[in-house]
């Protein structure tokens, strides 16, 4: 097995990390600035995310995330995803790689008719507007689709939309123009056939935007909204693939969705264990610097190990995904789903500690990444559904000797 980036990834890797410390990191501070100035409901787009996105175009970092865009297979996108993940608020966006734009981008590639591709499809890929998945709902278990209450009836030539979805992320910002929403539409078929996807634009009559959630008290710029379908009529031309497909396209577009996830974990894993190293290196306690400490270096230890069996993991399934399709690799999908954002949380929570009162503020990244990391825990299927899958593939397997 060959543990060596590809010549190929090794260049974009190695662009994207002058990227990161010539024009990202420099504008974290201006972004949140900005941010501050306005306050943090505000969700207005912060100037200098433009300019990042303009010099990522220049540097040839700009929708990375598909093989067909960029050229990248799954396992060498991975190691990009890793790097935006050292700034996670502004690195993904700043090269067209955020969620969950990618996931949509996906969608409509693969399942998108011409019309749909030319009016939406089109305006994601050159970063001109942003888009929303409304798929989880406040009064049901979403992780089970069947559970899904939100319908989608067929009238004519229209379909009317009624329902209530939320932590649709991205609807705050009103450059997210576009809603693909998971819904019914045949509530008595087969449990994998009831779902189907169809799009809707933000300016459609009946859709409101309730309210912006935040996320342990952090209010995202781009935030994850509650939405209501009021009798939300659109063009029957706007259902995606076909009735029935929902669920279909659901784990088309989750699969290679949560390496994207995990690698960024593992790049917030990676600064926090950063910041911990120095922490450890310049406070001192008890007479001597808490690098010289057992309990501390334990930390660090634990952390460093920890992150490298999971990004071994993670790019195991990438490669898999590539070799196999997401469904060749779909308990190592689960497997990584729950393993990275739970390492991300320790390492953070470690480094927090070694941070003290620091760690829990706004002076550092790790209250906010904890924050993320968390969360990540729950998006996307929470871990409780990962293991019941992870567990019911090992409870099949053959194993080559029984006694």
């Amino acid at each position: 097995m060959d543990f060596a980036l590809s010549a190929r990834a090794e260049d974009v890797t190695g662009r994207m990390w002058d990227f990161m410390r010539e024009q990202v990191f420099p504008a974290e501070p201006v972004y949140e600035g900005w941010r501050a100035a306005r306050g943090h409901d505000d969700h207005g787009h912060p100037p200098v995310l433009e300019e990042l996105k303009t010099e990522a175009r220049k540097r040839g970092l700009w929708n990375l995330f598909h093989h067909e865009l960029a050229g990248l297979t799954n396992l060498e996108y991975a190691s990009v995803a890793e790097i935006t993940g050292w700034s996670p608020t502004i690195a993904p966006e700043a090269i067209n790689c955020g969620a969950p734009d990618t996931g949509n981008m996906e969608t409509l590639m693969l399942f998108g008719t011409p019309e749909q591709k030319d009016r939406w499809l089109t305006p994601l890929l050159e970063g001109e507007i942003r888009s929303g998945f409304a798929m989880t709902e406040p009064d049901v278990a979403s992780s089970d689709a069947r559970n899904i209450q939100t319908s989608i009836a067929r009238d004519g030539d229209d379909y009317v939309i009624n329902g209530r979805k939320w932590w649709t992320s991205g609807a705050a910002d009103e450059r997210c123009q576009i809603f693909i929403v998971m819904g019914k539409t045949d509530p008595e078929g087969s449990a994998h056939r009831q779902q189907s996807m169809i799009l809707v634009p933000r300016d459609t009559p009946g859709l409101e935007i309730v309210r912006h959630l935040p996320v342990f008290g952090y209010q995202d710029q781009h935030g994850h909204s509650e939405l209501r379908f009021t009798d939300v009529r659109v063009p029957a031309s706007n259902i995606l693939s076909g009735e029935g497909d929902g669920f279909m396209i659901a784990q088309a577009r989750l699969g290679p969705g949560r390496i994207h996830h995990c690698m960024r974990a593992i790049g917030m894993a990676e600064r926090a264990l950063g910041l911990m190293v120095e922490r450890a290196k310049s406070r001192v306690a008890f007479g001597r610097p808490l690098a010289e400490q057992g309990t501390v270096r334990e930390l660090v230890a634990r952390s460093r190990i920890e992150i490298d069996q999971v990004r071994l993991l993670v790019l195991k399934t990438a490669d898999l995904i590539d070799k196999y399709g997401a469904k060749g690799a779909r308990t190592e999908i689960s497997s990584i789903k729950v393993a990275a954002p739970r390492v991300a949380c320790d390492v953070i929570d470690r480094a927090i500690e070694v941070h003290g009162g620091a760690g829990v503020s706004n002076d550092t990244v790790l209250a906010r990444f904890y924050a993320s990391a968390r969360t990540l825990r729950i998006v996307d299927g929470p871990d409780a559904v990962h293991l019941r899958g992870v567990a019911k593939e090992e409870l099949a397997r053959e194993r080559p000797y029984a006694g």
